[in-house]
């Protein structure tokens, strides 16, 4: 059942990508109603999930949402890491395309190399959604279900923002949509890890608080942001208020 359901993700991401080469001006609706997806399946299922899977208290403060901020923190520091380089990256690119336009040289390699490095990242990622939709259908049908919906919604921006960096850096359209195909297969390859082998119900229980961490950071802190930065609109905000009301709509109808 996980890797059916990852297939449905491998389609999203495919949809994200060639949204991407056509879209109009409606992007940040799309990511609005993403971001509350995702909320809600956070709040209403995956934190409650992981303090029954694991009830285990650490000085006073329950394992699961131990997990969740070092979930959170963890993708932040990582994230912030990457954009300090990346800032760095700029500094030297700035510094050696004026040097070069002295001596009547170019450096867009190194930015397509960018572009590629980025868009692995986001493969990358892109294994662990399956390997969460996997996960949680260990947990139960439930939760694999409202996580299922959740990480399909969101590899629609996965899909969506590979292609885009890819092609941002100056990498052809034929590399960008060859990274495309690897983001959409991903959920798919991670999914099928998790029929391998059957993970422990405190463990479970760890991981699902450490992914509700990392899914909570993408919605607030890149999905939410890159959704409003251009149309900080009443639209948005209702498609975010929706897709978190749906989650509990979907939640309260399958408990």
């Amino acid at each position: 059942m996980a890797v059916l359901v990852a297939v449905g993700a491998f389609l999203m991401t495919v949809v994200g990508g060639v949204v991407a080469h056509r879209i109009g001006d409606r992007r940040h609706l799309v990511l609005g109603l993403a971001a509350g997806l995702m909320l809600g399946v956070v709040g209403f299922d995956l934190l409650p999930e992981a303090l029954d899977a694991q009830p285990r208290e650490v000085f006073g403060v329950p394992a699961a949402l131990l997990m969740f901020v070092v979930g959170f923190l963890g993708i932040h520091v990582i994230e912030r890491s990457v954009a300090i380089h990346r800032a760095h990256e700029g500094e030297y690119a700035a510094h050696s395309h004026g040097h070069a336009r002295s001596h009547g040289h170019s450096h867009g390699g190194g930015s397509q190399g960018l572009g590629l490095a980025a868009a692995s990242a986001l493969v990358g990622h892109s294994v662990m959604d399956g390997f969460a939709i996997g996960a949680a259908f260990q947990a139960g049908s439930t939760v694999g279900t409202v996580v299922a919906i959740a990480v399909i919604a969101h590899d629609f921006a996965d899909g969506f923002n590979t292609y885009t960096i890819t092609r941002l850096y100056g990498n052809a359209r034929r590399r960008a949509f060859a990274l495309l195909a690897c983001d959409a297969l991903a959920p798919v390859a991670g999914a099928a890890i998790t029929l391998a082998f059957t993970i422990p119900q405190g463990v479970l229980g760890l991981y699902l608080g450490f992914f509700a961490g990392f899914l909570f950071y993408l919605a607030t802190s890149d999905i939410l942001p890159e959704a409003h930065s251009p149309h900080p609109s009443l639209s948005t905000l209702l498609c975010t208020v929706a897709g978190t009301g749906f989650m509990w709509l979907v939640i309260g109808l399958a408990a």
